[in-house]
């Protein structure tokens, strides 16, 4: 497989094999969002659980730190009966893949969303490479708390085993877990 020349020059100075503190791994992952469009910035979290088991399925709601501080209005990923259910509870968008379409083109007409878990794939995201690194700092590390917090009681050993960010076009960086809690908290 041949790799372009756009490719190479983001991967420049990104250590695949290297795990990097939370502040270093944003600022790693914005400085390479150079596409000509406002670029998502993913987490990916490999954690040690089996979700075949009723008592280790994580879920949970997470409000991350840097909203609008408007009145917000909310978006639900979901399809068939549980689409319904969002829009009769008051949703003000309801969508499956027309949705993460229309986001995906920067049409963001809701402030915060919620997903149901067979949508989770395609909606994983935490906010937009526009943001400041502090922001997206403390918008990861919100999400990594909620997801620490939600830990089911069936998981046993380590719980959250990898972590990695990147932006839409972007290498994939792999984060320090410690660097996301704080010094010495459990994971």
């Amino acid at each position: 497989m041949t790799i372009g020349k756009r490719t190479k020059a983001i991967r420049e100075g990104v250590d695949r094999e290297k795990s990097y503190p939370i502040a270093e791994a944003v600022k790693l992952v914005k400085d390479r969002a150079k596409a000509k469009f406002d670029e998502t910035i993913e987490i990916a979290m490999n954690l040690g659980v089996d979700p075949t088991h009723a008592d280790q399925m994580v879920r949970g709601v997470v409000t991350l730190p840097n909203g609008s501080g408007r009145t917000l209005r909310v978006g639900v990923f979901a399809r068939g009966a549980k689409a319904d259910e969002a829009k009769a509870a008051g949703a003000d968008v309801v969508g499956a893949e027309d949705l993460v379409e229309k986001v995906s083109k920067g049409e963001i007409d809701f402030d915060r969303c919620i997903a149901t878990p067979d949508l989770m794939p395609l909606v994983g995201r935490l906010g937009k490479a526009s943001f400041s690194e502090d922001k997206l700092v403390e918008n990861i590390k919100a999400f990594a708390d909620a997801v620490q917090k939600a830990k089911p009681a069936g998981a046993k050993g380590h719980y959250i085993n990898r972590v990695a960010i990147s932006s839409t076009m972007g290498p994939g960086v792999k984060v320090e877990i410690p660097s996301l809690f704080g010094t010495g908290a459990a994971h």
